[in-house]
């Protein structure tokens, strides 16, 4: 689990998170993300194959995606990294001291004994972490969904 805040409008994060098949416009690790069967980037049950810049494909499924709470949550379908059983959680919150957006950003999952905290520790840093920046950059340089 990890969490941020991020000193834009929740609209104006909503707007770029919302979309399930954005993340290669904002995300460092992912190059390039396409959803299967043409189908609309949200909705619910659409999935996502995406290449990282090291050449690994993944593939995850929307679950959920709620305009209503700022939130998505979404499961590992294939990935080369061995993490079983993975579900993700999104959410945004608004800050009411300022005009900030709180985002939280967790998963479960299941590893091989003994790999337990480094493949924790690379969802949280390098993902988690990486996507804070990243979006804060982004929305910084002005790009608009």
């Amino acid at each position: 689990m990890r969490s941020t805040v991020i000193d834009r409008p929740i609209d104006e994060v909503w707007a770029v998170l919302r979309d399930f098949n954005g993340h290669d416009r904002w995300h460092p690790a992912v190059a390039e993300s396409t959803i299967e069967r043409g189908q609309p980037s949200d909705r619910v049950g659409c999935v996502r194959r995406f290449r990282l810049r090291d050449g690994s494909e993944l593939r995850e499924l929307l679950l959920t995606l709620s305009d209503a709470d700022t939130a998505y949550s979404y499961c590992l379908l294939d990935t080369p990294v061995p993490l079983f059983n993975y579900v993700a959680h999104v959410r945004l919150a608004p800050v009411t001291d300022g005009n900030g957006t709180f985002w939280h950003w967790e998963s479960r999952f299941d590893t091989p004994r003994g790999r337990e905290r480094e493949l924790a520790d690379l969802v949280g840093r390098e993902i988690y972490e990486g996507g804070f920046a990243a979006l804060r950059d982004h929305l910084a340089a002005g790009v608009t969904p």
